[in-house]
């Protein structure tokens, strides 16, 4: 027993000093950890300064039945009750009750409320007893934040979010994810928890807590009125097509600040939502609005000009073995009625007669236009541009001609869209913008503005050429069903197949449809480009028939809510009319201090004035609104004070 006695106490001894370090470190693992205080979001801002995106504060309010003295719980039980029996609509018994129950099982952490606004929360915080705080009362708070889209389901996906899942992967979708890390996401704060049993943590306040530092906000180029344009225009254009999914981007022309971006996609309940960022990632073939591109270099490489003619036979001719179709025969036209027209035999004419012996040449052109190359964009997930060259595996005597009329190459939405607004911008190529400045509350931290002007795509001749012939396309070409001829647009159609090279296709036709182009032709403001894939061939496929009206209902409604034109010459503007009205009306006032005149004819209001601002103190009553019918009180009649006259108006 004795040798038993000292080995405890050895033990004991052992255990208190020799390790006695270790297992206090371990026991504070165990009941004490450090947690991160999450940082607020930094909002995002339209371009008018309205919010796209921001982090609302939720709360979790909880109370530790131990920390409160009996006196202060029984003196402050039964008022909590009837302030929770308010709140929640249960009885205040009930929580009398359930409040006991959980004292008398020593819980340190009895939620009261979940995921509570701060409204809410402070309405809460002030309850008998928890207004006594955590170490009175026995207060508990826990709080977190919830990223909120005051739009709703509008360009949700381009304002995109920053996400992490159960092991830690994160995604970034959007401006907000993009510039998440640098600007909105903040630093964390940290605090102590100590563990109260059961597997829960009750927060501890000390001097080693870290306040968190919130994020700065984030100002983009997105106008809402011109965004709640775009997306309403084009969903209904996807809903009457039965589309799989589309895409618009409006841009500024001479800023490269994009105005609005709308990404639309169908789900498995046929609504439509923003599922993926098509205008910044997808890229496909472009079909016919890529021949802008290639007549350019044409005309810059002077193969060709404008009145060249081209015989583009009846609508069929063969390549290399390989036939091309046109939807009509056109016979011999011009190069630039063959662009009006979307002629694919005319194009493919011209760039294979012109680089056949040369076709590096050509693919120059595009390589120094920057098409083969993504745009870097910093938003994440922007689609890779594919720009054969000779050597390339998917190079052929046929890459050429199919080149021309925009197959065999891929472009996504943004790089044709930045090519358009360009020649919009007089031949200056400007990088698309989504983010204007970055804030601290009203201190700017840093600003982004448009690069330098870089050179001109090409001259000024074949600029103004396509720009012509952009004109006339929508004038008198493939997009002549847009023409208006009270607002000018600029543009090309464009339609082609996808999904060609499956073995159904034949059975089941599937078309790109585009249109891009600007507005107004002349003085261009806004450049935009229109993508649908997959419309219903039963209803339409042509670009003209499915994505241009999208164009033109864009453009008429940004030029009627936001005028190209901000400046009024004058504001002396006079009308024959008003002159003669007011004249008349002045007279009268002068002719008529005392004697009732002929107001009859009058407006009802100008009637009044006339009446109540003459010598004597008279009453009117009027009777309707509008043109005085009747007056009680003939003219030239002499008034008295306080005499009542009612005019009769309708």
């Amino acid at each position: 027993m004795f040798v038993f006695g000292v080995a405890v106490l050895f033990k004991l001894f052992s255990i208190q000093f020799l390790q006695g370090e270790k297992y206090r470190a371990l026991a504070n693992t165990r009941v004490i950890k450090n947690v991160k205080i999450p940082a607020n979001r930094g909002n995002v801002y339209s371009v008018n300064g309205n919010l796209l995106a921001t982090s609302v504060p939720k709360y979790d309010v909880r109370i530790d039945l131990l920390t409160p003295t009996n006196q202060t719980f029984e003196a402050y039980l039964i008022p909590l009750c009837d302030s929770l029996s308010k709140y929640s609509g249960r009885s205040s018994s009930y929580y009398q009750k359930t409040l006991r129950k959980e004292r008398a099982n020593r819980n340190r952490f009895f939620l009261l409320a979940r995921n509570v606004g701060y409204g809410d929360y402070i309405r809460l915080r002030n309850f008998p007893m928890l207004r006594l705080g955590a170490f009175k009362g026995g207060l508990i708070v826990e709080q977190t934040t919830k990223r909120e889209h005051p739009m709703g389901a509008i360009a949700q996906r381009s304002i995109g979010y920053e996400r992490f899942d159960d092991d830690g992967n994160v995604t970034r979708a959007g401006i907000d994810g993009a510039f998440g890390v640098k600007y909105l996401r903040g630093t964390d704060g940290q605090r102590k928890k100590q563990k109260i049993g059961k597997g829960q943590w009750k927060p501890l306040s000390d001097a080693n807590e870290i306040e968190p530092k919130d994020g700065y906000d984030v100002y983009t180029t997105i106008d809402v009125n011109i965004q709640d344009i775009a997306h309403h225009a084009l969903l209904k254009q996807l809903e009457e097509y039965e589309a799989d999914h589309g895409c618009v981007v409006v841009m500024e022309a001479k800023t490269g600040e994009i105005r609005a971006i709308s990404n639309l996609g169908r789900n498995k309940n046929g609504k439509y939502s923003e599922r993926l960022n098509y205008a910044v990632g997808e890229a496909h073939e472009p079909g016919s609005t890529f021949k802008v591109m290639a007549l350019m270099a044409a005309l810059e490489d002077k193969v060709v000009d404008t009145s060249t003619v081209i015989d583009t036979k009846m609508g069929y001719k063969q390549f290399y073995r390989r036939g091309i179709y046109d939807t009509h025969g056109h016979g011999k036209i011009s190069v630039a009625r063959t662009l009006e027209v979307s002629s694919n035999i005319g194009l493919a004419t011209i760039i294979d007669d012109g680089y056949a012996k040369k076709p590096q040449k050509f693919v120059e052109h595009l390589q120094d236009w920057g098409l083969d190359k993504p745009l870097g964009l910093p938003i994440i997930g922007e689609g890779e541009p594919v720009i054969p060259k000779p050597g390339d595996k998917l190079w052929s005597r046929n890459a050429l001609p199919s080149m021309a009329y925009g197959y065999n190459l891929k472009l996504t939405p943004l790089q044709t869209l930045t090519f358009y607004n360009a020649i919009a911008n007089n031949g200056v190529l400007v990088k698309p913008r989504f983010i204007r400045e970055v804030k601290e509350l009203d201190q700017v931290v840093e600003s982004f503005d448009r690069d330098g002007e870089g050179d001109k795509i090409c001259s000024e001749k074949t600029l103004k050429e396509i720009q012509n012939i952009l004109k006339h396309v929508v004038e008198r070409g493939t997009g002549r069903s847009l023409y208006s001829p009270y607002f000018s647009m600029a543009g090309k159609t464009g339609t082609a197949q996808t999904e060609y090279w499956m073995d159904d296709w034949k059975q089941n036709r599937r078309y790109i449809s585009s249109f891009a182009g600007y507005f107004p032709a002349d003085n261009p403001k806004y450049s935009c480009i229109v993508v649908i894939h997959k419309p219903s061939v039963k209803k339409g496929y042509y670009g003209a028939d499915v994505t241009g009206p999208v164009f033109k209902r864009i453009a008429q409604k940004i030029h009627t809510d936001t005028p190209i034109i901000d400046e009024v010459e004058s504001l002396e503007v006079k009308r024959a009319s008003v002159e003669k009205e007011f004249k008349g009306f002045y007279e009268t006032a002068q002719t008529y201090k005392t004697i009732m005149p002929n107001v009859i004819g009058l407006p009802a209001m100008d009637a009044i004035a006339l009446l109540e601002n003459m010598q004597v103190n008279i009453k009117v009553k009027l009777q309707g609104h509008g043109i005085v019918k009747s007056q009680s009180i003939d003219k030239n009649i002499k008034l008295k004070n306080n005499q009542t006259i009612i005019l009769t108006a309708s």
